[in-house]
């Protein structure tokens, strides 16, 4: 298969393309700099890039973004509307999207993780974007994509086998292992098409 993965020299994107790469996809691993992620081929290009995002995904099976919003404090509205200007060109290739946690619902009711006492302030505008990114996707026509969120809290760490689950947390956390793990399994067998899934890694 082939994969494009932007963000993948980031904490997750990075561990996505190391596993692509030894489970024996082809893989394209996109950063502003281009920077050489070993097994892969390097290119130097941006999310808001909506024209190269087209003809990169032209020419794969399928498109991972791994790419949150600016966490230096500046606006999240570049990422959304980069998503929007996808969502509007409707590449061909399977997307699938890294999302936050903050989207995700509370198990005793409706009310979103981001809205419940003792969310960091600081997640609160990417939790926010993605909610917006994901709603966008959900009223989107003509595309195959996949979006998925982390547990509350992901980290670097071993796997350790994973659980699923769709609008509510799984658990408490999950390492960057298993949730890479779990996107290569969603993108080699498709499960969650048109649809948002989480992942928790086992206890």
């Amino acid at each position: 298969m082939k994969i494009v993965i932007y963000g993948a020299t980031g904490m997750v994107g990075s561990q996505i393309a190391q596993q692509a790469v030894a489970r024996g996809h082809e893989v394209s691993a996109v950063s502003r700099s281009g920077a050489d992620v070993e097994g892969t081929t390097a290119v130097a290009a941006d999310l808001t890039d909506t024209q190269r995002v087209v003809e990169l995904a032209d020419g794969a099976d399928a498109v991972v973004f791994s790419v949150p919003p600016d966490r230096t404090g500046g606006p999240a509205e570049p990422v959304i509307d980069a998503h929007r200007r996808i969502i509007a060109a409707r590449p061909a290739a399977r997307l699938v999207i890294v999302g936050g946690a903050g989207s995700l619902r509370s198990g005793d009711g409706d009310a979103l993780l981001l809205d419940a006492p003792g969310f960091p302030d600081a997640y609160k505008p990417e939790a926010q974007a993605f909610t917006t990114i994901l709603d966008d996707y959900r009223s989107s026509d003509g595309l195959s994509w996949t979006l998925v969120s982390p547990s509350p809290v992901i980290a670097p760490g071993d796997p350790k086998g994973y659980v699923l689950g769709t609008d509510s947390p799984a658990g408490g956390s999950v390492t960057t292992s298993d949730f890479a793990a779990a996107v290569l399994d969603e993108l080699e067998n498709p499960a969650h098409a048109g649809a948002r899934f989480t992942v928790a890694s086992k206890a």
